[in-house]
């Protein structure tokens, strides 16, 4: 049986992109760990060889576990546009360049629908994709995946949040991921064990396994 991470346990969030960390530290709040990340730590960044999300995620997770010498949570995510058949997909983040650059990155995506014909909302359904994977030194990991469907709009709108996020318009919704605060595009209710983003909803999943009862 896997062992809970107590109040107070060290974690190690196995990203160096300030945004993710943003989002990992609002999500894991309500259990009271002790939070580091790989980009703090002065960690390396391992190359993401896998196939899948849930490959890329253990990658990262292993190599921060085994660095440091502590459990590591990583994920791997990113948008799957269906007139593209899944792209950007694992490489929704090589889509920005190494200067992250995601303005260029839903520019493109933009001009990609635009030639494929792609511009009445049925045309541009998308999903958001995450991968969770929690490793612990020399232990097995624990893994899960989370969705949220929606449909693509340009121009991009909203400053919150990070990478796609503007031009992503959850199913159900009238405002972009970019459009929201944290605490909505989330939408974490521990007592339904529900949320909105595809974070959320893999995280309420691996929050089941590995973490003490949230703090509400």
């Amino acid at each position: 049986m896997t062992s809970l991470l107590l109040p107070g346990s060290r974690l190690v969030v196995a990203t160096h992109n300030d945004g993710k960390l943003r989002e990992f530290r609002e999500l894991l709040k309500p259990f009271g760990l002790d939070l580091t990340s790989a980009g703090e730590l002065g960690l390396p960044e391992p190359d993401e060889t896998g196939t899948t999300f849930a490959e890329n995620a253990r990658i990262k997770a292993e190599a921060a576990a085994n660095a440091s010498g502590l459990p590591a949570l990583a994920d791997d995510s990113g948008l799957a546009v269906l007139a593209l058949w899944g792209a950007p997909g694992i490489f929704s983040a090589r889509w920005a360049g190494p200067k992250k650059d995601f303005s260029g990155a839903m520019q493109r995506i933009e001009d990609e629908l635009h030639a494929r014909g792609a511009v009445e909302p049925p045309q541009r359904r998308a999903a958001f994709i995450a991968a969770l994977c929690l490793a612990r030194p020399g232990d097995e990991c624990d893994e899960v995946e989370g969705f949220v469907l929606g449909t693509l709009v340009w121009p991009p709108r909203g400053t919150e949040g990070f990478g796609y996020d503007p031009v992503f318009l959850p199913e159900g919704h009238d405002r972009t991921f970019g459009e929201m605060s944290a605490d909505e595009k989330h939408g974490v209710d521990w007592k339904e064990g529900h949320g909105l983003s595809h974070r959320a909803r893999a995280f309420i999943a691996l929050a089941g396994r590995c973490f003490a009862e949230p703090r509400l």
